[in-house]
């Protein structure tokens, strides 16, 4: 990068001025990833401090039955394939009540579009569920989704979206966003939902209160020019509404369990390779710099590996997600060697062994417990993690 447009950023950066798409075409270019880490954490530090985020949470996904077919998916199945599954409420009321315990404040719940279920599944669902569970948040349902529930339903969604929060809705989840650009995007989804109607179902969702993360799925095919255009339509989105509390870059995956059946249902596969760790942590900082007006940057460390996660707190992360266990989204395809769960412990231990100091949160954000920082007698002489 020419030496004075690296002063110029710098400059736009420690003034607090908004980058432009330029700007962040630039950034991407820059094969200096200290000194866009250093940017991205000046950021992260501004607005967040030394803190870092988590909770405890689980995943429930109460059917992996889908209709589409997306060109990166490898969780979905098609009604009678061998591992399709579709819950009673029943059944997912006591699984959920199964993974209650260690003070979970979180349910993240996400599924197929199922091309049979009645609509009335689903808020009965989150109702059963929320009386099994009255402490827990429930965060469920993509903007795919809630479209889906328009075509089976008939109803608008904002009539979903009411429905749901009446029987226990606290935030949707950030899905089914992956690249908005349609010059990629027609060729990774295969689903009816792009941005216009991403955005709009957000929009309403903001209007009637609820707090949602966005998310973005990056290191297919897309370019860095097609991430900033997708950073920048929820900046604007965001300077709109301010609903969104979190932004959550998403590491794209090969598949490489799911070829045990004989089906490679990640079609990308055969001309992507997955994002380096260096790839991801510029990701993180170009992240952090453009969307100014997020309070905070997720890393995902199921889809990151846990040493790029600790990484990316220092490159504009500030929250490491939950617990989860059983994430079946990408682990039923990945083969990354992350585990499938992460214990309280863990993520203190992971948090303080990056230098921060933890603060477990809920889903609005809102402070549950802080927790010491890093124990310096512990970083000046390394011990073993229990990871």
């Amino acid at each position: 990068m020419d030496a004075g447009l690296k002063r110029e950023l710098e400059e736009k950066v420690y003034a607090g001025e908004r980058l432009t798409r330029e700007d962040g075409v630039a950034l991407y270019e820059s094969d200096d990833l200290a000194w866009l880490g250093g940017l991205a954490h000046h950021v992260r530090t501004r607005k967040n401090g030394d803190v870092v985020h988590f909770n405890v949470n689980r995943h429930l996904n109460m059917t992996n039955v889908c209709t589409a077919s997306c060109a990166y998916c490898s969780f979905q199945r098609k009604p009678g394939e061998k591992d399709a599954y579709t819950m009673r409420i029943e059944e997912a009321v006591r699984l959920a009540k199964a993974m209650e315990g260690d003070n979970l404040t979180e349910l993240h719940i996400v599924n197929g579009l199922h091309p049979t279920l009645p609509w009335r599944y689903y808020p009965r669902s989150l109702k059963a569920l929320k009386e099994a569970l009255p402490q827990v948040s429930l965060k469920a349902f993509t903007a795919t989704e809630i479209h889906h529930f328009e075509t089976i339903s008939g109803l608008s969604a904002s009539d979903i979206l009411d429905e749901l929060i009446d029987a226990g809705l606290e935030s949707l989840t950030g899905g089914g966003a992956e690249i908005f650009d349609w010059e990629v995007r027609q060729h990774i989804v295969d689903h009816r939902t792009h941005w216009e109607d991403w955005s709009r179902i957000h929009r309403l969702a903001h209007a009637k209160g609820l707090k949602t993360p966005a998310t973005m799925l990056y290191g297919h095919i897309e370019e860095p020019r097609h991430r900033v255009d997708h950073v920048l339509r929820l900046r604007e989105l965001q300077d709109e509404t301010g609903g969104f509390q979190v932004f959550i870059p998403l590491r794209y995956q090969h598949d490489f369990v799911d070829m045990k059946d004989g089906k490679v249902r990640n079609t990308l596969q055969a001309r992507t390779t997955m994002a380096t760790g260096a790839e991801a942590l510029k990701t993180f900082a170009v992240s952090r710099l453009l969307f100014d007006n997020v309070p905070h940057v997720k890393v995902f460390w199921v889809m990151h590996g846990l040493s790029t996660a600790q990484l990316a707190l220092n490159h504009g992360a500030d929250d490491m997600d939950g617990s989860v266990v059983e994430y079946k989204i990408t682990h039923d395809a990945d083969d990354y060697g992350t585990p499938n769960k992460l214990t309280r412990d863990d993520i203190l231990d992971l948090i303080r062994d990056a230098g921060f100091r933890p603060v477990e949160r809920n889903t609005r954000y809102e402070i549950i417990k802080e927790y010491p920082g890093p124990d310096g007698a512990r970083r000046d002489e390394p011990q073993a993690m229990r990871v």
